[in-house]
């Protein structure tokens, strides 16, 4: 893969999902995974990374609502390519 595989387009990413948004690609390398794929995120991991990441504590309830959003939509799109 290279630069010209990826299309040159930018999308907008509101200021209040902003965290989630940035949590959510943190955990990129944290899907479970069986014999058909990914079946979604490791949720123990959400604390640690959003540590990392600077979040307090209570910001992480805050934003999972929109974690499993995405991560549904993401499931969507990886059994399409199936």
């Amino acid at each position: 893969m290279t630069k010209a595989d990826i299309p040159d387009v930018e999308y907008e990413v509101w200021p209040d999902n902003w965290s989630a948004f940035l949590l959510f690609e943190a955990m990129s390398t944290q899907w479970r995974v069986g014999m058909g794929g990914a079946t979604g995120l490791d949720y123990n991991a959400l604390p640690p990374v959003a540590t990392m990441l600077g979040m307090k504590r209570r910001e992480v309830p805050e934003v999972f609502h929109d974690i499993r959003v995405m991560e549904a939509e993401a499931m969507l799109v990886m059994s399409e390519s199936k």
